[in-house]
């Protein structure tokens, strides 16, 4: 699994959810993106960042994943939802938290999750239309879970839904 985070984080604010993820029984490889944390690379744009996340699911099935997921958080969401319209059959799941809402999941085939909370908003408004409309669009099997709160992203994960959420997240990757 692929941990890639939001714009606000780098790889070290998936520590918790990436121990409980461990403790589920997969494999985890929390990412930075270009000019991100502890990366060594120059910044990052969204080919970059596509890349960064293909470059993850690639260097997990080289060295022995039969499956690759993603979890996206924001910014990293998004950089996993055109990385798997970019190559649908790298990703075999792929969830995103607070994110989906610019690239259509029109060519990926495997099961996705869209979890947000309802009142999360940007200076355009309430992220939630955009994500309805292109969760839409998404090819099935999808799901959308819509949690209380404002809280964004990786942010869910220290509000009194964060349990929900990564019980929901771990539901989904383990079903078959």
């Amino acid at each position: 699994m692929v941990l890639a985070h939001g714009g606000r984080f780098n790889r070290q604010g998936w520590a918790d959810q990436a121990k409980a993820i461990v403790a589920a029984g997969f494999r985890v490889l929390a990412i930075d993106f270009r000019g991100e944390g502890q990366s060594r690379g120059g910044t990052s744009g969204n080919n970059e960042g596509r890349l960064d996340v293909l470059g993850a699911v690639h260097y997990l099935r080289k060295t022995g994943a039969k499956s690759v997921s993603v979890v996206g958080a924001s910014m990293g969401g998004d950089y996993a939802a055109e990385a798997a319209e970019y190559e649908p059959a790298a990703i075999d799941r792929l969830v995103l938290l607070a994110s989906g809402a610019y690239t259509p999941l029109t060519k990926m085939k495997g099961p996705k999750l869209f979890i947000l909370a309802r009142d999360d908003a940007n200076d355009d408004g309430l992220r939630l239309p955009k994500i309805r409309t292109q969760y839409a669009k998404a090819l099935d099997p999808k799901e959308l879970i819509i949690v209380d709160g404002s809280a964004h992203a990786q942010f869910l994960f220290e509000t009194d839904q964060g349990e929900r959420v990564m019980r929901e997240i771990l539901r989904f990757l383990s079903e078959r």
